[in-house]
């Protein structure tokens, strides 16, 4: 017989309100939310802390800090997805689309990168396919449209590897997420230790790169996702033009609008706007663009990815509750909002039927500080 879990004395954050109330859990599902408490003798006193959706993280670079703990060093891929798993957990993010790039520069004197894509693809499913892992892991592919490999490494995958997400990503300097070239420099020079005159030659071998493929490479990613039945992204979408391109490809989701302009725009095109966590608890972006905190007061904030700091995401939210006097809004940036847009609908929020998969939390001078974390009914944290 399945034992229940049932938790109570929880602020339950339910789609529109937060009640006091009590929630059980059985067979990996919930199975009743209900207001007040209960006579169960082994139920859970969660001391009046959250209890809401675990988290629904769509775009981390968390993984790549695992597999790249230092410059040149590149870590064992399976301790690895084992540690960014278990971090994940542990700051109540139970779905997860890992975010992989395809697209490599592999010629040149300059900045290379090579491929990687389909064996930490392949590296993920299998671990996720023997239960290795903790918590929900999905696939999304970060198309590199300025460099030399897209097409063939976007080829390797196909309809079976279920491939979640597919981002365009084009970071070549002088527009998008880097229009201030200064910006740019500032960040590949300190993270590759590169002279200025190597600067210089780096970025012209960018343009021609992106002048040569990046029409051709946009399409063939285009393509990719409706070949894999992803959800089609953009990322750093800047002007109106760019929305509106976007929004022609299909574009579901838009990662990281550097301006109100393009947010605006995102709102008026049906295009779900996603945010930086980091951006958020910061005040600011790193790279001098548009203010999360600006489009939320605006309300065109509609997502939220912990982006490179997956303990920003949680406590993201919960600055947005602040600003918006609102937890259950702010929670569904986090939780609702994401699986919707990507099309998973049996997570995300605390009803009867949906995944078991919860956080308990309180805070502490306002910081969240997670207690205890449930991926379909199991503890994972």
């Amino acid at each position: 017989m399945t034992q229940d879990t049932v938790l109570t004395n929880a602020r339950v954050v339910l789609p529109d309100e937060v009640i006091t109330g009590t929630v059980v859990l059985r067979d990996g599902k919930i199975a009743d939310v209900a207001s007040g408490g209960t006579g169960v003798p082994a139920a859970q006193d969660c001391g009046d802390d959250y209890l809401a959706p675990g988290l629904i993280e769509l775009h981390t670079d968390n993984l790549e800090r695992h597999m790249v703990p230092r410059p040149k060093v590149d870590w064992p891929h399976r301790a690895a997805i084992l540690a960014h798993d278990r971090e994940l957990a542990g700051t109540g993010i139970t779905t997860v689309f890992d975010a992989i790039r395809v697209g490599s520069i592999l010629s040149g004197d300059h900045k290379r990168y090579g491929k990687y894509a389909r064996q930490m693809a392949d590296e993920i499913l299998d671990m996720r396919n023997r239960g290795a892992l903790k918590i929900s892991h999905h696939i999304h592919l970060r198309a590199e449209i300025c460099s030399e490999t897209l097409e063939e490494e976007l080829d390797e995958f196909g309809a079976d590897d279920k491939v979640g997400i597919v981002s365009l990503m084009d970071h070549t300097p002088g527009q998008r997420q880097f229009r201030d070239v200064s910006k740019f420099e500032t960040y590949v020079r300190g993270k590759h230790n590169m002279e200025a005159e190597g600067f210089a030659e780096y970025i012209e071998f960018l343009y021609g790169l992106q002048a040569k493929l990046g029409t051709k490479h946009e399409a063939a990613a285009v393509a990719a996702a409706g070949r894999y039945g992803a959800t089609l992204a953009s990322h750093d979408d800047t002007t109106a033009g760019q929305v509106a391109a976007s929004h022609a490809h299909g574009v579901a989701i838009a990662e990281f609008p550097t301006t109100v302009e393009a947010a605006e725009a995102c709102r008026a095109s049906g295009i779900a706007t996603m945010m930086g966590a980091p951006n958020l608890v910061r005040g600011g972006s790193h790279s001098g663009n548009v203010a999360a905190q600006e489009l939320a007061a605006a309300g065109l904030l509609d997502i939220v990815s912990s982006d490179y700091v997956p303990a920003a995401l949680l406590l993201a939210a919960m600055q947005l509750a602040d600003v918006w006097d609102d937890m259950a809004r702010a929670i569904a940036t986090v939780t609702a909002t994401p699986a919707r847009s990507v099309g998973l609908m049996d997570r995300g929020e605390v009803v009867v039927g949906k995944r078991a998969d919860l956080i308990r939390f309180g805070l502490l001078e306002g910081a969240p500080l997670v207690q205890a974390v449930w991926s379909e009914g199991r503890r994972v944290a």
